[in-house]
């Protein structure tokens, strides 16, 4: 059967994850370090599992409210105002999705027709691209460089923004890049933004894992910006809880309305026992001040500043990173680019890393390096790339 006549040229022409694909390639080699997926390696807290099974046990196995449990919404609320100094009401400006992945493509959804322009930083994560292709809109590059610290520039926004422009998309801290905006970048990023008349999507899943002692700044807390910014975030990064599938989302009142909508016909709600972990998650969180936060924050900063010195030290050029819990070294010097080296290091030293050019032409001479992984396995993963380098110089 001919099911290519079936399929929508859209769907066709979306390429498959770069990321997965070196995630799927590490499972066919024996004794493989991977390094390439962006999961914690801490477990949940067990007091959010054991307020997951207290649901199931109490019979809260039901659909929640659209928006999600309102408990939840509030705890998300309190979380927001505390943490970020944002203000949102808990009945209609915050409301619960699966992950932060769904309320991306609610958003585009809702802001994007066919033809619409959305301005995304280069290198980024890989799924807003096709998420706004999926909506009949056209994703434009603002590329990013290791020069500006891999920050979105004014120039680089200008540049790229014409009449059909309709989005920002702000990935900040950024995946893969682990950059972080200072508010002195963002307040100029805003002045472009209601210059044009455009919305911000501000992806801040990685909002609290910032370094250096510096607190990650939303746009929505720039003058004028709440307006026009759609945030982004979740449970999955900061609080260890990947597989729950938990997000949300912060927006105007007559924002949220119509995103909600899709999400109505598309999820109806997410998982009631996901939703009684979240919300555990963060009363636990408020009771110790966020210290287990913390406690992970300080650990993937040891392994953030031990993998900075090695990759330096090796000749593989590496910025320093702010946020999340990627480097992004460059491997042009070993005369490969990102998707080369990705293929001969996992085929000779089994270490499994992700080509930059997955997530974006500018990426395409540095590989993204995850250290959500144990202080080991990331000392025998950095011993085997720097054998490996090492042999490449001793070819030349």
């Amino acid at each position: 059967m001919n099911y290519e006549k079936y399929f929508t040229d859209t769907v066709k022409h979306i390429k498959p994850s770069g990321i997965r694909k070196f995630f799927d390639a590490a499972s066919i080699y024996k004794d493989v370090v991977s390094l390439g997926v962006g999961e914690p390696d801490f477990d949940t807290p067990w007091t959010a599992r054991e307020a997951a099974i207290r649901s199931i046990r109490s019979g809260f196995t039901h659909y929640t409210a659209n928006s999600g449990l309102l408990k939840l919404r509030e705890e998300i609320s309190r979380y927001m105002s505390v943490r970020f100094g944002l203000q949102y009401d808990p009945d209609d400006e915050v409301f619960v999705t699966v992950g932060a992945s769904e309320p991306i493509y609610l958003m585009l959804r809702t802001f994007v027709s066919d033809g619409d322009e959305v301005v995304i930083p280069d290198p980024s994560y890989v799924s807003y691209a096709p998420s706004v292709e999926l909506c009949g809109g056209v994703p434009v590059a603002a590329r990013c460089s290791a020069q500006n610290s891999f920050e979105l520039t004014p120039e680089a926004l200008e540049s790229a923004i014409t009449p059909k422009t309709r989005v920002l998309i702000l990935p900040y801290p950024n995946n893969p890049t682990g950059a972080i905006m200072p508010e002195e970048r963002l307040r100029a990023i805003a002045e472009i933004v209601k210059k044009h008349d455009l919305f911000v999507l501000s992806d801040e899943i990685y909002a609290e894992l910032t370094y250096g002692g510096k607190r990650h700044v939303s746009i929505a807390s720039i003058d004028g910006m709440r307006e026009r910014t759609v945030v982004i975030n979740g449970f999955s990064k900061a609080f260890a809880m990947t597989g729950w599938r938990l997000g949300f989302v912060c927006a105007p009142r007559e924002v949220e309305k119509q995103m909600l909508k899709i999400h109505q016909y598309i999820i109806m709600c997410a998982p009631t026992s996901a939703q009684y972990a979240g919300l555990q998650m963060l009363k636990s969180a408020f009771e110790d001040n966020f210290a287990a936060v913390e406690e992970m924050r300080d650990e993937y900063d040891v392994r953030r500043r031990f993998l900075v010195d090695r990759l330096n030290k090796m000749g593989l050029t590496c910025f320093e990173p702010k946020g999340a819990f990627y480097v992004f070294p460059c491997v042009a010097s070993t005369g490969m680019d990102g998707e080369q080296f990705a293929e001969k290091l996992i085929e000779s030293k089994k270490v499994a890393v992700v080509p930059g050019g997955a997530f974006g032409e500018s990426g395409k001479d540095f590989v993204r390096i995850s250290y959500a992984y144990s202080l080991s396995d990331l000392k025998k993963a950095m011993d085997r790339i720097e054998q490996f380098v090492n042999e490449l110089k001793g070819k030349e």
